[in-house]
């Protein structure tokens, strides 16, 4: 019988659904870590008539936590100039953003996609003289919903990555 072992959280990618860039590569971004991966049902209390021992809970409605990307700070970043352009002039144009766990040969093993999402919150890390940190920049965004599963889209994304030599050479392309 073969042994399962659970997938490690360190070896993901996150990507846009944005045109594929003039020299052929695929928009993504290295992230150092990714939060709010989360979804819940709300309930809504029913009391019944002459039943005073129980309150009925009834499902209202599904609710989803804000997706929370942190990275390294990058200068120049066309992610971050989609982020300013919605939190300085208001202008907001939703995007689906991808997150996709990979295994060991860089291949999909379940994709999050998140839905019309859109920039919500931007922070960057404290500056410190006595501490020798890198500067980490944090992208909140508020999106419709998510779904999960192995999506065809993750697999024609990881595979033009791996072609263009972008998981192997590890750029940052923003």
């Amino acid at each position: 019988m073969a042994t399962y072992y659970p997938p490690v959280g360190f070896h993901f990618i996150v990507t846009f659904d944005i045109p594929v860039l003039a020299d052929g590569t695929v928009p993504f971004i290295h992230a150092q870590e990714v939060k709010g991966l989360q979804v819940s049902v709300e309930s809504e209390p029913l009391q019944e008539g002459g039943e005073n021992t129980f309150t009925h809970k009834l499902p209202k409605g599904t609710s989803y936590s804000n997706l929370v990307i942190s990275r390294g700070m990058v200068r120049g970043s066309a992610m971050i100039e989609w982020v300013k352009l919605a939190t300085e002039h208001f202008i907001f144009v939703p995007q689906n953003i991808n997150v996709v766990l990979l295994d060991e040969n860089h291949l999909p093993l379940e994709t999050w996609r998140f839905i019309n999402a859109w920039p919500a919150k931007l922070g960057v890390s404290d500056l410190s003289a006595q501490d020798g940190k890198m500067v980490v920049e944090t992208i909140e965004f508020t999106y419709q919903y998510f779904t999960r599963g192995l999506a065809s889209t993750a697999g024609l994304i990881i595979n033009k990555l791996k072609s263009s030599g972008a998981l192997t050479n590890n750029p940052i392309i923003t």
